[in-house]
C-alpha cells in the first residue's frame, strides 16, 4: 500500500491545515522576498496575488488555492527560509531590547554604563548625549510625553549601528 492511502482523513486534513498556515505566513513576507524564493512561479503569483486581496471570503479562497499549490512544493526549503526569517527577528528583537536596557541605565543615571558606552564609542557625541539623557529624565519626573526618551533610544541605535558597518 501506498504511505498517502495509510494517511487516516483526519492526517490530510491536519496536514493540508499546516499548508495553508504556512502560505499565510509566506503571504505576510514583502513582496521581494516572494519574488526572491525559490518557489515555482505560479505560487509565487498566487502569493503576490493574496497580498492585494481585500475581502474576506476571496482571501479565504485564494488561501485554499496556495494550500494546493504548496503539496506540491519541497517543503523543507521553505521552512529553512522560514526559520530564518525567524532567527533574524529573534536577533533584532534581542538587539533592541539590549538598546532599552541601555537606555533605561542611562536615565536611572548609572555612571558605569555612561563611561562603558563612551570607551566602546568614541566618537559619541557627549553633549548631546547628555543633553537627551536630562531631558528624559526631566520627561519623567514631570510625567510628559517621551519626546527624549524616544530620541535618546533614536541616537543610541544610530551610534551603534554605525559601529556595524
Amino acid at each position: 500500500m501506498d504511505q498517502e492511502e495509510q494517511k487516516s482523513k483526519s492526517q490530510v486534513k491536519r496536514e493540508l491545515h499546516a499548508l495553508e498556515k504556512m502560505g499565510e505566513r509566506l503571504v505576510k513576507l514583502p513582496a521581494g522576498q516572494i519574488r526572491d524564493m525559490d518557489l515555482p512561479d505560479e505560487l509565487k503569483e498566487a502569493l503576490l496575488f493574496a497580498q492585494t486581496i481585500t475581502t474576506r471570503k476571496a482571501g479565504k479562497r485564494q488561501r485554499k488555492y496556495i494550500g494546493a499549490l504548496m503539496r506540491n512544493v519541497e517543503m523543507e526549503s521553505v521552512q529553512r527560509v522560514l526559520a530564518q526569517i525567524d532567527g533574524d527577528h529573534d536577533v533584532e528583537t534581542l538587539y533592541f531590547q539590549e538598546l532599552e536596557r541601555l537606555r533605561d541605565d542611562l536615565v536611572a543615571d548609572n555612571q558605569a554604563v555612561l563611561e562603558d558606552l563612551l570607551n566602546r564609542f568614541p566618537k559619541t557625541d557627549r553633549q548631546r548625549l547628555m543633553q537627551l539623557i536630562r531631558g528624559a529624565r526631566k520627561e519623567q519626573d514631570l510625567d510628559k510625553p517621551p519626546k527624549s526618551y524616544r530620541l535618546l533610544f533614536a541616537y543610541l541605535r544610530e551610534l551603534t549601528e554605525n559601529r556595524k558597518v
